[in-house]
């Protein structure tokens, strides 16, 4: 990671040595990721959104599977909160460049996790060595949810709840009276996009990334109770995963996961 604050080796040393006992205060960065995008640890944190940091051993053949449970679990999430999960991914020394941490993120499949690197420090302020350390972090506290070193799989599960809970959200799905059907799914070219209207009402259609930013806006369209279908062309979206609202009189009433590729 690029202009984070930089320390001392005998500060580094010092959490090494000294860094017995768990936070519960998050330590933050900022600068940019190795994409050169923006990043604040406590500006994520104060906006209300819940952060996943997952730091790795390069080779690590344990370390992929771990960070891969993460990010299914947290795009269920985005799903019904779009953007109130965030994920970086550290090398857990300081030596591992940009390069390899972008190409880890990319070949195991982690659009959700933004790469970084420069770990090292942070590994020794949240407790040790074992790979892959994870850590959950939430609130204007800066609070550290979960910590742990040891990932079980039952671990996704505390952090599902974790999440929603800091949320103030509960484990039930999204109800809803108008059920999205998207066909293909995944999609390439166009996508079918039938919903069924219990009344006249004026409807719009978004497709939003993973964070929460808006990639596409169909136009408000006032349109008569019963089925109703759009084809949506999306072969100018770059592959990955989506989500698509239905907004209905002006108020969001379903959303559904949407897969493209190219």
């Amino acid at each position: 990671m690029k202009n984070i604050l930089k320390f001392s080796s005998l500060t580094f040393i010092f959490f090494v040595c000294f860094n017995g006992k768990a936070q519960t205060t998050a330590m933050d960065f900022q600068g940019v990721d190795c994409n050169n995008n923006p990043v604040h640890l406590f500006s994520d944190l104060d906006a209300g959104k819940a952060v996943m940091l997952i730091y790795y051993m390069p080779n690590c053949g344990s370390c992929p599977p771990v960070a891969q449970k993460m990010e299914a679990m947290a795009e269920n999430i985005n799903l019904t909160h779009p953007g109130l999960v965030k994920a970086y991914a550290f090398p857990y020394n300081n030596t591992t460049q940009c390069t390899y941490s972008s190409t880890w993120v990319t070949t195991n499949n982690l659009p959700l996790f933004a790469p970084m690197d420069s770990g090292a420090l942070q590994v020794a302020y949240y407790g040790g060595f074992g790979m892959p350390t994870v850590v959950l972090l939430g609130g204007t506290n800066h609070d550290v949810l979960f910590n742990t070193q040891n990932f079980v799989a039952s671990d996704t599960t505390t952090m599902h709840n974790l999440i929603l809970g800091m949320l103030n959200a509960n484990t039930t799905e999204l109800k809803s009276d108008f059920k999205l059907e998207i066909f293909p799914n995944p999609a390439a070219n166009s996508v079918s996009i039938e919903f069924d209207l219990l009344n006249n009402a004026s409807t719009q259609i978004e497709i939003l990334d993973l964070s929460g930013k808006l990639i596409l806006v169909l136009e408000k369209e006032n349109l008569e109770a019963g089925i109703n279908k759009k084809l949506i062309n999306v072969s100018g979206i770059t592959a990955g995963s989506y989500i698509v609202n239905l907004k209905v009189d002006g108020k969001l009433s379903s959303k559904e996961k949407l897969n493209i590729i190219h």
